[in-house]
């Protein structure tokens, strides 16, 4: 019902910067849960940031203070800016949606993020 598509992964130096953006189809994106998830190879997803339709955001310890969540409701979009960034965050990042008051997840296809050292 809910496709998502995530955009602006790519290659970056550590220190550098990268804005991901995930567009949601569908009516009823404001009252979703928002959320962005990492995999790195080897490892188990893991939750990055993600933001309730009150606003409410909630990150990782090894993110908070260098990646910011934000919505635009009217553009059905998720942003996730990243600064400062590591080698420690090279994954494939996924978009993650769920209605609120529910556990269905609906997921993007995800992004590839590789920081340099």
């Amino acid at each position: 019902q809910v496709q998502l598509v995530e955009s602006g992964g790519g290659l970056v130096q550590a220190g550098g910067s990268l804005r991901l953006s995930c567009a949601a189809s569908g009516r009823s994106f404001s009252s979703h849960v928002m959320a962005w998830y990492r995999q790195a190879p080897g490892k188990q997803r893991e939750l990055v940031a993600q933001v309730a339709p009150s606003g409410r955001t909630n990150y990782a310890d090894s993110v908070r203070g260098r990646f910011t969540i934000s919505r635009d409701n009217a553009k059905n979009t998720v942003y996730l800016q990243m600064n400062s960034l590591k080698y420690e965050d090279t994954a494939v990042y996924y978009c993650n949606s769920r209605p609120q008051y529910t556990t269905t997840d609906y997921w993007g296809q995800g992004t590839q993020v590789t920081v340099s050292s």
